[in-house]
């Protein structure tokens, strides 16, 4: 019988979970399909986390702390920045999924400002030549970085494209990159 690991289970667990609230939501979300997943039981989810809440909120910072590993801030090419974000979204939905449910059913997890998150602020504080404040300046470039998938398919579409269409979604991403240039050098250049 191999032995337990009790830090590879609490893994599987926070993946599974993961998966599941970015999916259903903090409402929606089955205790039993995240034991599933994890292949674990539910008693093992409790012992670890505490409660459903618990769960929620770590998988909520996971997914964000992950998103901030994987696409760090460069303030010295926020556009660049709001290109790989917008790639991020698209190949790993989970964090904009999990957050948007938190603001939705749980604002209260997402209240605190997590590290990641004042991390980032400090950074393009020091670094932008912007007089926009820090927090405004991320939060359009989250937002711009978002809006493709957020946007319903038939404003998408509504010039007869097809928003699937790997085209079509790099002619987007560079028409963000090239909003967000414009924005950050247009501050520049007034500030």
């Amino acid at each position: 019988m191999p032995a337990r690991n009790p830090e590879a289970t609490k893994a599987r667990i926070l993946d599974a979970a993961v998966g599941e609230f970015a999916a259903h939501g903090f409402a929606g979300a089955r205790v039993e399909r995240v034991a599933r997943r994890a292949a674990t039981n539910i008693r093992m989810i409790y012992a670890y986390f505490g409660s459903k809440d618990s769960l929620f909120d770590a998988a909520l910072v996971d997914s964000v702390r992950s998103m901030a590993a994987a696409v760090p801030p460069t303030t010295d090419d926020l556009p660049g920045w709001a290109g790989r974000l917008f790639d991020y979204h698209g190949r790993a939905p989970a964090a904009m999924r999990i957050s948007l449910w938190a603001q939705l059913e749980r604002p209260q997890a997402a209240s605190e400002p997590m590290e990641s998150y004042l991390a980032k602020t400090a950074q393009v504080a020091a670094a932008a030549s912007s007089p926009l404040p820090a927090v405004d300046l991320l939060t359009i470039i989250y937002a711009v970085a978002q809006a493709w998938y957020l946007t319903p398919v038939g404003l998408l579409s509504a010039d007869g494209s097809d928003p699937s269409d790997d085209v079509r979604i790099a002619a987007h991403r560079a028409a963000l990159v090239t909003a967000i240039r414009r924005m950050v050098e247009g501050q520049a250049e007034h500030g």
